[in-house]
């Protein structure tokens, strides 16, 4: 009788996966001197948004991530409401960007880094809708280094 073969093949699915996309996102906003954040948005296990800070870009202090990323996932799925979706984020949203995940309903947030001075969780997690779950610390490390590679490059 054969044996079983007992492979290990990545999983694609992962929220390790997903957070690298994400950092993917954020060396775009860093390669245009953008706070570097990156954002994608899955739906069932697919990608139906990516975006990174285009504040400067933009000259929109509104132009985060995040909230790139709900227009484009809203508009892709035809519809406001989020509750069959993730989002990865690089940086813990603020509050601006927490409460718009809240009226969008999005089903779960996952993000690499915390942020002490401005993260939501600093001021209420009560913006998020109550079905919500939230996940931190993917990629953390990763996640604070693109970071600490832009603002050290701004205080040269």
């Amino acid at each position: 009788m054969d044996e079983p073969i007992n492979e290990s093949l990545p999983d694609f699915f992962s929220d390790e996966y997903f957070m690298k996309e994400a950092l993917k996102e954020a060396q775009k906003a860093l390669d245009q001197d953008e706070i570097p954040v990156g954002a994608v948005i899955t739906c069932k296990n697919r990608i139906v948004a990516r975006a990174h800070n285009l504040t400067e870009t933009l000259g929109d202090v509104t132009a985060h991530a995040e909230m790139q990323a709900i227009t484009a996932a809203a508009e892709y799925l035809g519809g406001k409401y989020l509750t069959d979706c993730t989002i990865y984020i690089t940086l813990e949203p603020c509050s601006m960007c927490a409460a718009a995940l809240g009226w969008a309903q999005i089903q779960r947030i996952v993000y690499g880094t915390s942020d002490p001075k401005k993260g939501f969780t600093r001021f209420s997690s009560r913006v998020l809708h109550p079905k919500t779950l939230v996940s931190s610390g993917i990629l953390e490390t990763e996640s604070r280094q693109v970071l600490e590679k832009f603002f050290h490059a701004r205080r040269k």
